[in-house]
């Protein structure tokens, strides 16, 4: 399945919303969802549980969702989200990940 094929399928499950509201439902959930990411890190890290990857990847999963869902919003393709992303990734490095150009990045874009 591919970026866009998602993006449809998921918007399935966001009926009845007009584009305002389904990007504020993708902003609020993108908060809840990736706290609930770093729930599970921080059980593992500081309360001695075992990692939960399964719980995890579930929680990326509704990230994801949420994604599609302001993409949806926005009226604009997950694909495009994601290569405008590479994009912007391969000209702040260009050579890939370099802590310095990092440091010293002079766009915060």
């Amino acid at each position: 399945m591919d970026l866009n094929e998602y993006q449809y399928k998921a918007m399935r499950t966001a009926a009845g919303l007009d584009s305002d509201q389904l990007l504020l439902n993708a902003a609020l959930g993108l908060c809840g969802e990736s706290g609930e990411v770093a729930d599970q890190l921080k059980k593992h890290i500081f309360q001695g549980h075992e990692l939960q990857k399964d719980k995890i990847i579930k929680e990326f999963g509704d990230v994801l969702w949420y994604v599609a869902a302001g993409a949806e919003a926005l009226g604009i393709s997950m694909e495009d989200i994601a290569k405008g992303n590479i994009s912007k990734l391969e000209k702040r490095y260009p050579n890939g990940f370099d802590s310095k150009r990092s440091i010293n990045r002079g766009d915060e874009s």
